[in-house]
């Protein structure tokens, strides 16, 4: 595991600690909770409880220490570690530091919603999972990640408002502050194309109105999906391009261009309509307002957004980010709202009626196309019947959604949550434990992730460089100290084949070569071989 140190130290683990969190007064310093957490998530230890299944001996000597400490000690200290806002504190200062460190992958920043399905007892609002095909009760997280899938941070949301909200009154505002390399205000006005960064996400956050109202406030771009793509374009607009995807994988499309005005006159915005016809003869419509942008460099920075879903999906399997980390609650704000009970049953109600009519004109139109002359005159006069009673049905079906539209359009779809019946009413999960968790399993994705990307010459994918770290994690190793030198040897044992020691030793180059010292020592990090 002490191979992934100097990974983590370079992402930002230890960054600013001491001006964050306060020390503790005892055995066990900030230094080795943040050390053992984060090796907890490169170990696939999603809670504190399963480390009761590890040996506490043999992990103590990962912290420097002859043991970790036990659970009930672990989680007092995460209990003040999440004290006063300091873990949201922690998060925005590694933030901002990650958009420093790298400004070329902060000027796209891609946006999309998580929902964590929740398990305990609390009355939560229910959100549906797509995932799951099941409308639960679960809390809704906006993460902002770069073009090559890394998190900057996340924002989460007990009372779900959606995303366009999100993005309005917590994620613009902090991007306009934390991104790096912005245009100034002279260089804005010399180039009316000219944009502050571009923000990516799918189809949720279509609206005309959050596009025009991004550019003409904060000239900031914004690209997705087109939501009404309309009738198809001619053929002979498209033409073969050459695009190269984030992987440095050059492939060719076929691309077409237009300018093209969505929303209504006055809100809605001019915006650049890319489309890329695809082998079956469907057309993926792209709109933008990165006037600035050619039409491949746009596919280029639509199309990466599998990065982040693959991310979800790697760290709801790796890492947990699903897990529960409290119980704690808080109440919900007196100004916050929620969606109206009252409404929403006679939403579900609606969407019933819609369903049986539906059903009912399905079947009166395929039994009227059967041709009368076919029928006896028994049969002849069932069919009539059953016809007469779907009509009837049919003009039943349609006066209730009549009425029931009616009552839907009387009732506010949104409540306040304090004027909720009793039974209605619920309280928030407390979320600062979860914000410091997760924000130690960011840096460890981004340790392991920037380990992989220096040994995955050879692999045909990139996941083939994160199993052989997983391996090397969990490989039996010898720590020897050498105080007269002033070095930690971390000798690691050979793995199961040459190609993979090969893979060892040119990793070990970059390590040592970093020159990282044990948090809290004057040992110099050396990694060696077995035989080496």
């Amino acid at each position: 595991m002490l191979t992934a140190l100097p990974a983590l130290v370079e992402n930002g683990l230890y960054h600013n600690i001491e001006k964050v969190f306060p020390e503790f007064n005892g055995y066990y310093s900030v230094t080795h909770i943040l050390t053992l957490l984060a090796l907890m998530a490169l170990m696939r230890i999603p809670t504190v409880e399963q480390l009761r299944k590890q040996p506490p001996g043999e992990l103590g000597k990962l912290i420097g220490l002859d043991r970790i400490p036990e659970v009930k000690k672990l989680r007092e200290k995460l209990s003040v570690l999440s004290e006063d806002g300091a873990s949201e504190k922690w998060g925005t200062q590694l933030s901002q530091k990650w958009m420093e460190d790298s400004p070329e992958l902060a000027g796209a920043l891609y946006c999309d919603g998580h929902t964590q399905a929740y398990g305990g007892k609390e009355k939560i609002p229910k959100e549906f999972l797509s995932r799951e095909r099941l409308c639960l009760r679960a809390v809704t997280n906006f993460w902002i990640n770069d073009i090559l899938g890394q998190p900057f941070f996340v924002v989460r949301q007990t009372v779900n408002h959606g995303m366009l909200k999100a993005l309005r009154e917590e994620i613009v505002p902090r991007l306009l502050k934390e991104v790096p390399n912005q245009p100034t205000p002279e260089q804005l006005a010399a180039d009316n194309q000219l944009h502050r960064f571009i923000i990516i996400f799918d189809r949720e956050g279509y609206s005309p109105e959050f596009f025009n109202e991004m550019w003409t406030k904060h000239r900031i771009a914004c690209m997705t999906y087109q939501k009404y793509p309309g009738k198809d374009w001619k053929k002979n607009e498209f033409n073969k391009t050459e695009v190269k995807l984030i992987n440095n994988e050059i492939t060719r499309m076929e691309l077409a261009e237009r300018g093209t005005y969505i929303g209504n006159k006055g809100t809605g915005i001019w915006t650049k309509n890319i489309r890329k016809l695809t082998k079956g003869e469907h057309q993926t419509s792209i709109i933008s307002t990165a006037y600035s942008l050619t039409a491949e460099l746009t596919s280029r920075i639509m199309f990466a957004r599998w990065c982040q879903e693959s991310f979800f999906k790697y760290m709801m399997v790796n890492f947990g980010i699903d897990t529960l980390v409290s119980y704690d609650k808080t109440p919900v704000l007196d100004t916050e709202y929620t969606t109206s009970p009252e409404w929403r049953r006679l939403q579900k109600e609606k969407n019933s009626l819609a369903g049986k009519l539906k059903s009912r004109q399905n079947r009166f139109a395929k039994i009227t196309i059967d041709l009368e002359t076919q029928l006896n005159d028994k049969k002849y006069e069932e069919w009539i019947k059953t016809k007469q009673e779907l009509f009837e049905e049919i003009i039943i079906l349609q006066e209730k959604l009549v009425v029931l539209k009616e009552k839907i359009k009387a009732t506010s779809q949104y409540v306040k949550v304090v004027d909720l019946p009793e039974e209605e009413q619920f309280q928030q999960i407390t979320s600062s434990k979860k914000n410091f968790v997760d924000t130690i399993k960011m840096i460890s994705y981004r340790a392991e992730t920037s380990m992989a990307a220096l040994i995955m010459k050879d692999f045909e994918k990139f996941d083939g460089s994160r199993t052989l770290l997983q391996t090397i994690f969990t490989i039996d190793a010898d720590l020897i100290p050498d105080t007269e030198n002033e070095s930690l040897i971390v000798r690691l044992h050979n793995l199961s084949t040459e190609g993979m020691n090969r893979k060892v030793d040119e990793l070990f180059k970059y390590l040592n070569d970093a020159k990282i010292k044990y948090p809290g020592s004057n040992l110099i990090l050396q990694y060696k071989r077995v035989g080496k």
